[in-house]
């Protein structure tokens, strides 16, 4: 669906130099994805056209039913068999969303990536700022010893996979229908919202909750839609694009990324040999300067004689040392 703007000859261009002088604008900004941001790294969405839902399970049961908690329980084996097929994508890699806001997060503005996704992209394109409401299937456990596994080890196995120490079913660390987020993934994303003087939300129809939602902990109405299809916000919203989210993203975030300050390293590095040789200069001086008067007490005789005292002194103490040792 597209807005009324939209149909206007040159009314993306305009929308391009408003989200780009929102950007500027902003110092605080948090993203909120969905499915949307991973369809064009070859992961299909779940609920467009071609989405998973509307696919052919291959299997006696819808796909809705299959990603549940109870089914899982119910029917392992048909679980993983759909998991493997339908919801694991090794070989997917970060697409131009992913590493625009990678650039973002770089230049100082992006202070979090709210995703839905369970693809890990985020992390691969070098986000270290992701919140994972939905969890990873790159990450995966044993349901009784809580062995931990990588993706690599459930692709490999057959059947239900066990865990190699007790046996247990080792599990994807994802959130199935029927079953609770994590509260402090949750408490994270609102927290970040909170303090957000612009929130992107992208790729999603914000029909999954409590996701769908986020966007009224938002103290401002600065909020801008970037989705294919039509959101529940985007009348309400600052700006809604409707385009291809790695698209508008590329265009609108510079590709500039500020170098890391080095004059910290440099002035100490500079300072720091200056710093040392008095140290180990004055230290000699005063252990020089320890050593002679320790001497001196001895020698209390004419200064002719001094020379053959310390002379017979050193001869003297030198062979007691020895026998000491």
């Amino acid at each position: 669906m597209e807005t009324r703007l939209d149909r206007y000859e040159g009314a993306r261009e305009k929308k391009i130099e408003q989200l780009k002088q929102l950007i500027k604008e902003s110092n605080y900004i948090v993203f909120l994805g969905g499915a949307g941001v991973s369809t064009e790294s070859g992961i299909p969405d779940f609920r467009s056209g071609e989405g998973i839902f509307n696919q052919e399970s291959g299997l006696s049961y819808r796909p809705v039913d299959i990603i549940s908690h109870s089914f899982f329980e119910a029917h392992p084996e048909e679980f993983f068999d759909f998991y493997r097929r339908k919801l694991c994508y090794p070989k997917a890699r970060p697409n131009k969303a992913h590493k625009a806001l990678v650039r973002l997060e770089k230049q100082g503005k992006l202070k979090a990536t709210i995703t839905q996704n369970i693809d890990n992209l985020h992390q691969m394109a070098g986000s270290t700022t992701t919140i994972e409401l939905h969890g990873s299937v790159f990450r995966n456990y044993c349901t009784e010893c809580k062995e931990k596994y990588d993706l690599s080890f459930i692709l490999k196995s057959k059947g239900v996979p066990r865990c190699t120490k007790c046996g247990g079913i080792v599990r994807p660390d994802v959130v199935l229908y029927e079953e609770h987020l994590e509260h402090e993934n949750i408490d994270n994303a609102i927290k970040a919202i909170k303090k957000a003087d612009l929130l992107i939300i992208g790729g999603t129809s914000l029909t999954v909750y409590p996701a769908a939602t986020f966007a009224q902990f938002l103290k401002s109405d600065r909020v801008v839609i970037i989705n294919k299809s039509s959101t529940y916000l985007d009348l309400q919203a600052m700006l809604t694009i409707h385009d291809s989210i790695g698209a508008v993203l590329d265009e609108s975030i510079s590709k500039y990324i500020p170098r890391k300050k080095t004059t910290v390293t440099k002035s100490s590095s500079k300072n720091a040999p200056a710093a040392k040789t008095p140290a180990k200069k004055n230290t000699a001086s005063k252990a020089s300067a320890a050593t002679k008067p320790a001497k001196k007490p001895a020698a209390a005789k004419p200064a002719a004689k001094k020379s053959s005292s310390k002379t017979a002194s050193v001869k003297k103490t030198q062979p007691k040392v020895k026998k000491k040792d």
